[in-house]
């Protein structure tokens, strides 16, 4: 098997998987963060899934006063189109891209494979999901932003891809605006893009779950 960049943690709901989730976390988390919600999906009993939850590294984040914590890219302003460091997020976008290639090696079709993120997880998500070379099943994009949109080049291979964007109406951290704005954003880039919310700050639901396990359930077509 490959050496990849990012550790990570791995779950199969069965012994012989044919679909991958690859689930992105925020800043200051880590893999651990949405490895409890796997059972809460509802997802099919006889389904086949490997969930990767990868560790971001740890770099200095600027609006936390330079304190080094998990991030998969440096925040340098909390304005509202949100000052990232780009080069940092496009490393992080390559290292998911190790991650699926990783599968794809291990005998499972890049069209079952599907990347979520949340917050800034999902900004990778939404880069590396664009992007990458090879069609993929889908794109969850929670509590998050499309920060590179103005520079993205997208890949003709992902052009149709399903893409789902989950929201909090009462998110601090990332307001609601932002969510809507991505939503708008990759509508007008010709993208197969819905958006959803709910009465939530910056975490998810069990209502969110619910539909987050729909998506999974019908786009690796599990049911």
């Amino acid at each position: 098997m490959r050496v990849t960049t990012l550790s990570y943690i791995e779950l199969e709901t069965r012994s012989d998987p044919d679909s991958a989730v690859i689930w992105l976390h925020g800043l200051g988390a880590s893999g651990h963060d949405f490895e409890p919600v796997v059972p809460e999906l509802r997802l099919p009993k006889d389904a086949g899934v490997r969930f990767i939850f990868p560790h971001a590294p740890t770099l200095p984040v600027t609006i936390n006063g330079g304190m080094h914590m998990p991030a998969w890219y440096d925040i340098k302003a909390m304005d509202i189109d949100r000052t990232v460091d780009e080069e940092q997020l496009l490393k992080s976008a390559e290292a998911i891209g190790e991650l699926i290639e990783q599968e794809i090696e291990r005998g499972i079709d890049s069209k079952r494979i599907i990347v979520a993120g949340f917050s800034q997880g999902g900004a990778v998500a939404y880069q590396v999901g664009l992007a990458y070379p090879k069609p993929l099943a889908g794109i969850l994009g929670l509590s998050t932003y499309f920060a590179t949109f103005k520079s993205i080049k997208p890949s003709d291979a992902n052009r149709e891809i399903p893409i789902r964007i989950y929201h909090g109406t009462h998110d601090p951290m990332v307001p609601e605006s932002l969510g809507r704005q991505s939503y708008l954003n990759l509508e007008e880039m010709g993208y197969n893009v819905r958006y959803g919310t709910y009465p939530m700050d910056h975490s998810v639901c069990l209502e969110e779950i619910l539909d987050i396990g729909k998506f999974i359930t019908e786009h690796l077509k599990l049911a």
